[in-house]
């Protein structure tokens, strides 16, 4: 039976957005209000998001979960994530989001008992040097509350994706990712007027750019994502995550104007490499279980 194919690139839509997010917000929107970008990004996605979905949770363990899951997955994610963008040069931040589909694993194994799979173990930990090989010519100081910020974001999105899965809020991709955006973009909206005042003032740039990370960046990103956690053990889509710096880097070299070096080509190609890998082990699981299958007695009918 072969892999999944069809999981798999709808999933890897959400880290080549996002890659493309960091791009756009670096280039187009206002680096002094990261709060309102957040909130921005997130309220208006989760609105357009439930005019389709047209539905709700119920009762109030559901409203308790998707609230919480909302703050992980978005309000503090999104939040640290720009601390994380703001004290450390973008080789240390993107260094350690790399180890996403290691900490994905193991929350996936603490608490859905999947345990990981040796393929998966080793095609995150070659995608993982691929991204150290990318940006290994970052240069800059290496602040400890930037480090700790993004380590903590990185926890709190692992753990979010994984308690969504384990509660069964993948089920309906749409549905989970509106709600959570409204929650997470609340919260992200209170702490922007406490701390920043008033909006920034966009131009049509701005606007364009918001346009993007919204519809794209946010929306369909997070959607594709969860459509992967139910679809996908959970290490496989951490894997496909690793296109997420793959995509900023590739940016940076069309868009941008700069160059690759031949560290950075190999990297991506061993990033490549570790998705594959990655993969194959679904493969290979499910060739097993079809045999299995297939090998298994039929009950017997009841006769007259």
């Amino acid at each position: 039976m072969e892999v999944n194919w069809r999981a798999v690139l709808i999933t890897a839509i959400a880290p080549i957005a996002w890659g493309a997010t960091y791009y756009v917000t670096s280039h187009t929107l206002p680096a002094e209000s990261p709060l309102w970008g957040s909130a921005a990004r997130a309220l208006p996605a989760g609105l357009i998001l439930l005019a389709i979905a047209r539905s709700r949770p119920h009762g109030r363990q559901e409203w308790f979960r998707t609230a919480l899951l909302g703050a992980l997955n978005v309000g503090g994610f999104f939040l640290l994530l720009y601390i994380a963008a703001q004290l450390l040069p973008t080789s240390v931040a993107s260094s350690i989001m790399a180890a996403s589909p290691l900490v994905l694993a193991a929350f996936a194994w603490a608490i859905l008992g999947q345990r990981p799979a040796a393929r998966v173990i080793a095609g995150a930990v070659i995608g993982i040097l691929g991204v150290l090989l990318l940006v290994a010519g970052g240069t800059g100081a290496i602040d400890g509350w930037g480090v700790a910020a993004s380590v903590t974001g990185l926890a709190s999105s692992s753990l979010g994706y994984v308690l969504t899965r384990r509660w069964g809020g993948t089920a309906k991709p749409v549905i989970a990712s509106a709600w959570q955006l409204l929650f997470g973009g609340a919260i992200l909206l209170v702490v922007a007027l406490a701390v920043e005042g008033a909006p920034p003032v966009l131009d049509g740039t701005g606007w364009a750019g918001l346009a993007f990370v919204t519809l794209i960046g946010t929306a369909a990103a997070n959607v594709a994502w969860f459509y992967g956690l139910e679809h996908l053990p959970a290490g496989a889509v951490g894997v496909i995550g690793l296109l997420n710096p793959v995509t900023g880097v590739l940016l940076g070299v069309l868009a941008g104007g700069e160059t690759l070096e031949p560290a950075q080509i190999a990297g991506i190609l061993l990033v490549l490499t570790g998705i594959a890998l990655g993969q194959l082990q679904l493969n290979r699981r499910r060739a097993r279980l079809s045999r299995s299958r297939r090998r298994s007695p039929r009950p017997a009918r009841g006769g007259a």
